[in-house]
């Protein structure tokens, strides 16, 4: 072991930690893709890591959180086994060992998340023990390619007469040495001089690499393999063989109007494709419709269980409601509008008839997520859902397929689980559901809010007439006015164009003349309530950003 260099020792660590990976991503397949070890222990991160560090992934990569999460779990991953191989080439125990410990953490992983039984541990169970073999393979029989660590020879002295050094030592030995001290050879022998250990056997290197790259390229290839089973085991078939009932309340149209149709503009209508997503799921749940139920209980005097026929039996009411992310900072676009087919959740609360102090809705995802809803909120009147539907097709998996919950006038924290399986009548004093013991509020209304869409930071502009247009929304209160003032100037009222309802955002327009310059632009907007946004900046946590969304425009 002691022959193997360092560079080549981390590579048989990062190679034998690719072999776990790959072989663990095929047993997924039968356990469940949450069970493989990448996104177990990408899921404990999630749960576990700093909320103020969440918020800066979320504001960083938006969207592409969870991707970036996996790929950050990768590097660390490969960092820790190349530490492994260095270590092992010292003690192979030391190795192995660490190679246990990542295992046990793979494990814990699996096991700690919702719904995980025994068999969720086999995936970093084998996947480890085939790394453990692996790393083994590779360090423990002699390499005979340079020594590790190495220790810079002792430059040979200059002989004196006969062959001795000076001291009547012999040349190329030191005092106490039984031999040729290395590298004290004479250029052009065979050793690597004082700058470099001794020359590597070029056969033993190409037989080591040759092996990293095989061991790699199979692993890599049965873990790709395993990953495109798991998505054809997903439910897109059962998802497009869903026949979505027709409502008994339709949606209302949407009026002439509604879309101003401008470049930079969001769109009135969100396209499900463009809509945001944001939750704590690394892997989409897959949820066979045909296996779902949806338990409500809790502190109710009639439980009821329901399957996916039952729900789709029920009458379904269609509604266009604007749903926001509490991450979703000033000028951010955490924030969609959509069309939603759904069961009215007060309709079954009226019939399980919640008991008294039953305050809290604790909704339940099939991964375990929980928010806290007011049943106050559910029971008022607003058009809370059990949806099944999103603009006119059944729920994309991303969003929720078969079933999640939709209610305006509040942040998805507290309100759209998604893949929901249970809705339990509690308490607040009762029960914190996940975001609230991570600092958040336990309760979260919407806030006013407005955004210029047109034009955007640092755009150059042709002096004269600009077009300034953005959206305003206060989900179940909606928006009475909108304005909009340039640097220090007085606001100016804005045109809103028409919309649904007082569930949905509104967009809105200004005529300015724009003179040479660089200026800066703001927006505030009114509810119905005659609340007028605030311009106090308030960060996301806990309850939802503040302040007036500016750009700043340079005009030619």
């Amino acid at each position: 072991m002691s022959s193997t260099p360092r560079g080549l020792a981390a590579l048989a660590g990062i190679t034998a930690a690719v072999v776990a990976i790959g072989v663990a991503e095929p047993v997924a397949v039968l356990t469940g893709p949450r069970s493989a070890p990448l996104v177990a222990v990408g899921g404990l991160v999630v749960d576990v890591v700093p909320e103020p560090l969440k918020q800066f992934a979320i504001a960083v990569f938006g969207r592409y959180d969870k991707i970036a999460l996996l790929v950050g779990t990768a590097l660390l991953l490969a960092a820790g086994a190349a530490l492994l191989g260095l270590a092992a080439v010292r003690r192979l125990w030391l190795g192995l060992a660490g190679v246990a410990a990542f295992v046990a953490l793979g494990v814990a992983a699996a096991l700690t998340r919702a719904g995980a039984d025994a068999a969720d541990a086999l995936p970093a169970l084998t996947g480890g023990g085939l790394g453990a073999v692996t790393l083994w393979a590779f360090l423990a029989g002699p390499l005979e390619i340079e020594p590790w660590p190495w220790t810079p020879p002792t430059p040979p002295q200059t002989p004196s007469a006969g062959g001795q050094a000076a001291g009547g030592v012999p040349a190329g030995t030191q005092p106490g040495a039984r031999g040729p001290v290395p590298g004290a050879e004479a250029a052009g022998g065979t050793s690597g001089g004082p700058d470099r250990p001794a020359s590597a056997d070029p056969e033993a290197r190409r037989r080591f690499l040759r092996g990293v790259g095989v061991l790699a390229g199979a692993a890599a290839v049965t873990g790709l393999g395993g990953h495109w089973l798991a998505g054809r085991q997903g439910v897109s078939a059962a998802r497009q063989a869903v026949r979505l009932p027709a409502p008994v309340s339709s949606a209302p149209a949407v009026p002439a109007g509604a879309d101003l149709s401008l470049a930079q503009l969001a769109p009135y209508v969100t396209p499900t494709s463009g809509f945001y997503r944001i939750d704590t799921a690394l892997v989409v749940p897959q949820v066979d419709p045909e296996t779902w139920r949806l338990r409500v209980h809790g502190r109710v005097r009639h439980p009821v269980e329901l399957s996916f026929a039952d729900l789709l039996a029920r009458p379904m009411v269609e509604r266009y409601v604007t749903l926001a992310c509490v991450s979703n900072e000033v000028g951010g676009d955490l924030i969609g509008n959509a069309r939603w087919l759904g069961v009215p959740i007060r309709d079954l609360l009226d019939e399980v008839e919640p008991e008294e102090g039953a305050d809290q809705v604790v909704g339940r995802s099939v991964d375990g997520w929980t928010c806290g809803t007011p049943t106050s909120v559910l029971r008022d009147g607003r058009d809370a859902l059990l949806a099944v539907g999103m603009n006119g097709e059944p729920l994309p998996v991303a969003h929720g397929f078969p079933v999640r919950m939709v209610v305006p006038g509040l942040y998805g924290y507290v309100s759209a689980c998604k893949w929901v399986t249970e809705l339990e009548l509690s308490s607040f004093a009762d029960f914190d559901a996940y975001w609230v013991p991570r600092g958040w509020s336990a309760q979260g209304p919407v806030k006013t809010q407005s955004r210029i869409d047109t034009p955007r930071p640092r755009n150059r502009l042709a002096a004269g007439p600009v077009m300034v247009a953005g959206v305003a929304w206060a989900q179940h209160r909606g928006i009475s006015r909108v304005e909009v003032r340039v640097d220090d100037e007085p606001w100016r009222e804005a045109t809103l164009a028409p919309t649904v309802s007082v569930d949905t955002w509104v967009q809105w327009s200004w005529r300015w003349e724009a003179s040479p310059g660089q200026h800066t632009l703001q927006v505030r907007a009114t509810d119905t309530t005659g609340a007028t946004q605030t311009g106090r900046e308030q960060p996301v946590a806990p309850d939802g950003a503040t302040g007036w969304h500016a750009v700043t425009v340079t005009v030619r």
